[in-house]
């Protein structure tokens, strides 16, 4: 008889010599666990219970830094140590915003002034005017930095050059509560106390886009670090919608009520996700999956309304702050790629600010 016919040439893309099992399970895609609590706790005095302020903000070098009343204090995730960066006496820290890369920090205050440290060396680099009112919001892009008032207005600086600003941006008619620049830096998002939504050129003086869909002030504004354009924007108590856009072709993309008051927004960067923090009247955090909207996972804890909210330079880790004085962080966002070494909790040794 004629012998059997060779056997067929492996494919290259084959995974192994052993030929599969068929009684094996076929691999199942495990759903992703996050744990409903957080894995540290710690308190934070004189966390102030204000809707319209940015008190918390978590740098690329990993150190955190939170506003207490007149005082800015910093923890270093590496050290676990506890450091009071600035105490600005008669004044009230209202903001506080990490450039996204290195040491700089700016800070806003209750009298109408943006300071920027430089944190690393614990000195204050300058001082800069242009508002009559509070600053409570911060955004920067490069060696841009925005900020917005109380007095309405966004003052556009270029903390490289000597004038406390190159333009001012008129639009809103009450407190500017949200700013937040886009990854490229082609588009600011603002958001107001008038419930508008306002989104402008890095040297336009005029709104390019103007959207008034939301019922309440426009405070959590994130851009997507996974398409161009894609915004979403929180609305407040009167609101509770979290609604998304596209801002190259300038529509409004879908809108959900949420329940509650929106306090924050965060998107994740390893995966297509956002998390909101609340406050009236749940006072919860709430992981979502980007489109669809089902809810990832629901966090609670805080016994007031979760106003902070930030992200870990990895990419894992939420942490919250809320007018209870405590920040709690949450393991929520998986990593971006296996790293080596030790994975040890940032501030696994700090129990207090002070």
């Amino acid at each position: 008889p004629p012998p059997p016919p060779p056997p067929p040439p492996a494919s290259p893309f084959s995974l192994s010599p052993v030929e599969a099992d068929p009684m094996l399970p076929a691999a199942r895609r495990t759903q992703r666990k996050i744990p409903s609590v957080p894995y540290k706790v710690l308190d934070a005095p004189a966390l102030q219970d204000d809707f319209y302020l940015h008190l918390v903000d978590w740098s690329s070098t990993n150190v955190l830094a939170v506003g207490l009343g007149a005082c800015v204090y910093l923890w270093s995730a590496c050290t676990s140590k506890v450091t009071k960066l600035c105490d600005l006496g008669q004044e009230t820290v209202t903001s506080v915003c990490w450039a996204q890369r290195g040491t700089h920090l700016a800070v806003g205050t209750s009298v109408g002034e943006v300071q920027v440290w430089d944190a690393a060396k614990a000195s204050l680099l300058r001082t800069m005017g242009g508002h009559l009112g509070r600053v409570g919001t911060l955004s920067w892009s490069g060696p841009s930095l925005s900020s917005g008032s109380r007095d309405r207005t966004i003052c556009m600086r270029d903390v490289r050059s000597a004038p406390p600003f190159t333009s001012q941006l008129v639009g809103h008619k009450q407190e500017v509560c949200g700013l937040r620049w886009a990854h490229d830096g082609s588009q600011l998002a603002s958001g107001g106390n008038d419930n508008k939504l306002f989104i402008w050129s890095p040297h336009g003086t005029s709104p390019l886009l103007r959207f008034s869909d939301h019922t309440a002030a426009v405070k959590a504004l994130a851009w997507s670090p996974h398409q161009n354009g894609l915004l979403a924007s929180g609305g407040g108590t009167a609101d509770r919608c979290i609604r998304f856009w596209n801002t190259q072709t300038a529509t409004a993309l879908s809108a959900l009520d949420t329940g509650s008051q929106v306090c924050n927004l965060c998107w994740s960067c390893t995966v297509n996700e956002l998390v909101s923090s609340h406050g009236y009247s749940q006072n919860q955090i709430v992981v979502w999956r980007y489109s669809s909207m089902a809810k990832v996972a629901t966090l609670s804890g805080h016994t007031m309304r979760v106003l902070y909210l930030a992200l870990s330079p990895d990419g894992q880790t939420v942490v919250s702050g809320a007018g209870d004085e405590t920040l709690r962080f949450w393991n929520v966002f998986p990593q971006a790629r296996r790293t080596t070494g030790d994975e040890a909790a940032p501030f696994s040794r700090a129990y207090t600010v002070r």
